[in-house]
């Protein structure tokens, strides 16, 4: 069992799974990294970012979270790919690589889909937040639906045993409120706010829209596949959490 962690290019699945090992947990915590140890292999102090990832790289982390009926433990195969892997030149320059991703696709369990958030949705917020992003660094509303047919596909295709499947619009600090929507999502083990359906709902209603329709295919097509919308940010530890609270409730 293992969940693949997939995403657009340079949509921060690096800074994400480190940001997870960080002592300053709530509910989910990293057992076998140290996020000191993890950061430095993989951030690039000079240029002050996360090294681009160029080849797969595949770590194992040990998830405990706190959950109502108790702690329960999961291993994940972190799967961290570039973001050119669904390039063709790509896979027939890396045939290996691709072939081995493919393979730990076919056997998973999990998936953890990360896409960065459109251009409309940031810049419907961005006087809001004062934020001083640049709009063209993101993809429009419809370059962002189509891509996610890909996606879709890739579920389709090679992922067969894949029973619950965790999409997060990540970057969450450049197109909401990250402290109210915090409030209205965060988990407690025995008093959070909404359940699982009702944050998803509330989720896919406010910011994955657009996709509504492929998001219901893909329920349609797959017996007792379940499909979990998320917002999330490695500025916001309940946010960042949560995706990995239900993929461990689900598949401990």
């Amino acid at each position: 069992m293992g969940v693949v962690f997939i995403g657009d290019r340079e949509v921060g699945k690096t800074a994400l799974a480190t940001e997870l090992a960080n002592a300053r947990n709530e509910y989910v915590r990293v057992t076998n990294h140290n996020y000191e140890d993890l950061k430095a292999l993989l951030y690039d102090a000079g240029s002050d970012r996360f090294r681009a990832t160029t080849l797969i790289d595949d770590r194992t982390l040990e998830i405990e979270a706190k959950l109502p009926i108790g702690v329960r433990k999961i291993e994940v195969d972190w799967i961290d790919t570039p973001g050119e892997i669904w390039r063709k030149s790509w896979q027939e320059d890396n045939p290996d690589e691709w072939r081995r991703f493919l393979d730990s696709a076919t056997r998973s369990e999990g998936i953890m889909l990360l896409l960065p958030p459109y251009r409309e949705c940031v810049a419907e917020n961005r006087r809001l937040l004062q934020t001083s992003v640049e709009l063209d660094d993101f993809i429009t509303k419809q370059q962002w639906c189509n891509r996610f047919d890909r996606w879709a596909d890739f579920f389709s295709n090679f992922c067969p045993k894949a029973r619950h499947i965790a999409i997060c619009m990540n970057k969450a600090d450049l197109f909401c409120d990250v402290g109210k929507e915090t409030e209205k999502l965060a988990y407690y083990p025995h008093r959070s706010r909404m359940n699982w359906m009702q944050r998803h709902t509330y989720v896919c209603n406010t910011y994955f829209k657009p996709l509504l329709p492929q998001l219901t295919e893909i329920n349609r097509k797959r017996s007792g596949l379940s499909v979990q919308c998320f917002i999330t940010s490695a500025y916001d530890r309940q946010l960042l959490e949560l995706p990995w609270i239900y993929l461990v409730s689900y598949l401990a």
